[in-house]
């Protein structure tokens, strides 16, 4: 600890100078940790910039606790082991009360025993494969049912696809969502012949075998979709090579996970249209708060810059905290967190999230068309769904339930009544 933040004497002259007791130490620190450079700086740089609004708007109603809120930035540069190194700088260098970050599933991964040995709080914001539950997290993207299932749905029951293509990186997100999803698909009456599966590297750029591959699929006439969890800026290329190929969304459509409006900003999105994504809010979404936050950011950022999905999540994420630490009247972990359970605040989208005891929000399911001018027309969207961290569909996980609030567990088996408790897996 900073002695000169936690000194009797500092707090007095505080207290004598401006009349106000500080129920934290003054500052109080919000680590910011995403990717500023190398593959995910396209998708994480943007989320950097919203945490600093964010931070500076909160500044302007007079901070948290009476303290000004003060941002400490770093770039763990795409690189999974330096975002532990980093999480850990942030934690014992900084001192920081509360970290925002993280886009990949194995940066979280990688983050977790370090936030969890340091008994520090974290908050992700982006779509996740689930199948973990940790009380220094609060995930405040989708989990599985969130996203991935609604989306699989879709396809099957409004557009009738017949054959599916899995496509991700290579990484823990992706062949753990696609894990649940191939043991969905077969629940579904889809033989396992019929679904596809294919991992690239990070930044995988030549896309022609593999679109080959996809088009192949639908040579005995059968409907191909395709769902993607190709993260980062692979899939600029992934893109570009479907309509050199010239598969349109009336082929083969394309729902992604990771993809939004800033991902499209980069590209040429007039043989896009038509193609699908599956989040949570898109920039379209038609609400009062929406148009505020649109406007805020905008006139900061330029009016060229565009609203996302994990954006809004941070966005609920920043703003339940600032309200948990209120209520709590102080910013320390396990205070914040037991003030956590229950928090509600107004989406973008027109309704209300609300912080569930396993640490996942209620969120609604949207999916979007793409536009040719990169913004998406919403053309699905369904009430507020609870986050499961624990999927349905596959075995080892039916069994599970996460309650941080009332079991104090987030792996209890509700067959054998107990609680597991491993690092590795919460």
């Amino acid at each position: 600890m900073n002695f000169l933040k936690t000194t009797l004497a500092a707090a007095a002259a505080t207290t004598a100078l401006t009349g106000v007791a500080h129920a934290a130490d003054c500052p109080v620190k919000v680590g910011v940790l995403h990717s500023l450079s190398g593959t995910m700086a396209i998708s994480e740089t943007t989320l950097k910039d919203t945490m600093l609004m964010l931070i500076d708007q909160q500044n302007d109603k007079g901070g948290v606790l009476g303290c000004e809120i003060e941002a400490v930035v770093v770039d763990p540069a795409s690189d999974w082991p330096l975002f532990a190194e980093k999480a850990r700088e942030l934690l014992t260098v900084h001192d920081v009360d509360v970290i925002f970050g993280n886009w990949t599933s194995v940066s979280r991964k990688s983050v977790l025993p370090v936030i969890e040995e340091l008994n520090g709080l974290l908050f992700y914001p982006v779509q996740y494969e689930g199948e973990e539950s940790s009380k220094n997290v609060f995930y405040t993207g989708a989990a599985p049912n969130q996203q991935a299932i609604p989306a699989t749905d879709y396809f099957l029951e409004e557009l009738g696809v017949e054959k599916f293509a899995l496509l991700g990186t290579d990484y823990v997100y992706p062949r753990t969502t696609n894990n649940i999803l191939e043991s969905y698909l077969q629940q579904k009456g889809i033989a396992k012949d019929d679904i596809f599966v294919n991992y690239t590297p990070f930044g995988h750029s030549d896309w022609s075998k593999i679109v080959a591959d996809v088009v192949a699929l639908g040579a005995d006439g059968k409907k191909v979709g395709v769902i993607s969890t190709i993260n980062g800026d692979a899939n600029i290329g992934f893109y570009k090579e479907l309509a050199a190929a010239g598969v349109s969304a009336d082929d083969i459509p394309v729902v992604a996970f990771s993809v939004g409006e800033e991902e499209l900003s980069g590209l040429d999105t007039s043989n896009l249209v038509g193609h699908l994504a599956a989040w949570n809010y898109f920039q379209s979404a038609e609400s009062e708060t929406n148009e505020d936050f649109i406007a805020t950011w905008k006139e900061r950022m330029g009016e060229e810059r565009v609203t996302n999905d994990p954006m809004e999540a941070h966005y609920i994420g920043f703003n339940m905290w600032v309200n948990a630490a209120e209520a709590a009247q102080s910013t320390e972990v396990d205070a914040v967190r037991a003030a956590m359970y229950g928090q509600e605040f107004p989406n973008l989208t027109g309704g209300t999230a609300v912080m569930l005891p396993n640490h996942h929000l209620a969120k609604p399911v949207l999916i979007g068309e793409i536009l040719d001018d990169g913004q998406f027309d919403i053309i699905s969207q369904t009430e507020e769904v609870p986050g499961d961290a624990w999927t349905d569909f596959l075995p080892e996980s039916a069994l599970l339930k996460s309650d941080w609030k009332e079991l104090g567990c987030g792996m209890y088996n509700t067959e054998t009544s107990t609680c597991v408790q491993t690092k590795s897996n919460y």
